[in-house]
């Protein structure tokens, strides 16, 4: 029997489009792309799970998109929030606990030196070009091809995930004017970017990457190719800017940079740092934060920047992940996830390729190698649509779109695992 919405869901669906477009406050939410509205509305998460309002309950591999490293509803998160909150959620002055979060993150991501707070990922992505431009007095930005930096207007050129699921890589709306100072380039292709700067270096302010891409599926840099782009960039008198919205306190207590060797000018963060609520920020080298207003002319500023509420929550779940490392057993975990998923595939017939860094990983409905955003495009977009149907028939939720990973989290255990397992192979036995 395929899978059912449930009546409750269904009918609070019914008037979330009347007051929303398409129901959603983002795209990356919709089932659109896996078998039509309307989409699962959910009533609580605990751990690794997800209640929707029917009742039905549900193995979570969505995490938010990222954030909850730590599963849902972690004691150590809630209990700091509900500790802080009576004492008020927004004050508009500085606040200890966003300087406390400001130091945390100086002292944990490598070549953090200043940082800024936005409220969200997007903004801390957009201040982040705008310092680069200032800083160097250039316009051009270059970025890759399938890579989601949020949705500020030069970012929406050729973007992944979310966007490239409904298909609208160049939104409209999105002014010629700010898209012919941006180039998109081959992600994994130094030649490609070597060539590009070469010819133009001197017009280009910053070149804009995630060191792990996230948003066209897990796809991890090829060896060396970070420290061609950071020569690359450097050479060309422009700065690095690595998005580790998704990627920082992903794979380890830290930047994914640092882990990977490759240390860019400034980073744009996210998602972890706020702990599931609403956080961004922006920062790296001294000299370049020094033209950051109120100290330079570059402006930025946020009513919500920096909020008590999202700094407890940030400095929970990072103390968390300082104190209990859980990287290397949930890397285990998805080790053994992918593994297993890949030797099922192959038993029951179907090609797939499975992309993996840590605790991350994406499958991927084709046999070839995934290495960028054309290779990631060959992913069966039907038999996603398909699959995605069947693990929500057996309760295991993914994200609704084949451009997006699976996150493992430190809520996982064996237990979930190993259902998991069970799912995906009377799955692909029905695919």
């Amino acid at each position: 029997m395929a899978y059912e919405i449930g009546a409750e869901s269904r009918k609070w669906f019914d008037r979330a489009l009347q007051a929303i477009p398409g129901g959603v406050n983002s795209p990356a939410r919709s089932f659109r792309a896996v078998g039509g509205d309307p989409a699962i509305v959910m009533a609580r998460g605990f751990g690794p799970f997800f209640e929707d309002v029917d009742g039905r309950q549900y193995i979570d591999y969505l995490a938010a998109f990222g954030p909850l490293v730590l599963g849902h509803a972690h004691s150590q998160v809630t209990q700091a929030i509900f500790d802080h909150v009576t004492k008020g959620t927004l004050w508009g002055t500085p606040a200890t606990k966003e300087i406390e979060l400001a130091e945390t993150l100086v002292q944990s991501i490598a070549g953090l030196e200043q940082v800024r707070f936005t409220s969200t990922g997007t903004e801390a992505v957009m201040s982040a070009i705008r310092l680069a431009r200032a800083f160097t007095g250039r316009q051009v930005v270059i970025k890759f091809e399938g890579a989601y930096h949020g949705h500020s207007d030069g970012m929406l050129v050729k973007a992944g995930s979310g966007a490239s699921t409904v298909g609208t890589q160049d939104s409209l709306g999105v002014p010629y004017g700010v898209v012919k100072d941006v180039i998109s380039l081959p992600y994994n292709d130094a030649d490609a970017l070597e060539e590009t700067l070469a010819h133009m270096g001197d017009q280009v302010a910053c070149v804009l990457a995630e060191p792990i891409v996230g948003n066209m599926g897990i796809v991890p840099p090829r060896e060396g190719y970070l420290k061609k782009m950071q020569e690359f960039t450097h050479q060309a008198g422009a700065l690095l800017i690595f998005d580790e919205v998704i990627t920082a306190y992903r794979f380890h207590y830290g930047s994914a940079s640092a882990w990977l060797g490759v240390i860019p000018d400034l980073y744009a963060l996210g998602k972890i740092i706020g702990g599931g609520l609403p956080a961004g920020a922006y920062g790296g080298r001294y000299d370049v934060m020094q033209y950051v207003s109120p100290l330079g002319g570059v402006f930025q500023a946020g009513t919500l920047a920096g909020n008590p509420l999202s700094s407890v929550a940030g400095l929970a779940t990072l103390d968390v992940l300082r104190t209990e490392q859980p990287y290397a057993r949930m890397a285990d975990l998805a080790q053994i996830l992918a593994e297993n998923i890949l030797s099922i595939a192959r038993e029951e017939g179907h090609l797939i390729t499975i992309n993996r860094v840590g605790s991350a990983f994406t499958v991927f409905f084709h046999g070839g190698e995934v290495y960028d955003y054309t290779s990631a495009q060959g992913s069966d977009a039907v038999k996603f649509a398909r699959f995605h149907r069947l693990m929500l028939e057996q309760g295991i939720y993914l994200a609704p779109s084949r451009f997006e990973a699976w996150f493992v989290s430190a809520a996982h255990t064996t237990a979930e695992i190993d259902k998991t397992l069970e799912a995906c192979r009377a799955s692909f036995k029905r695919l």
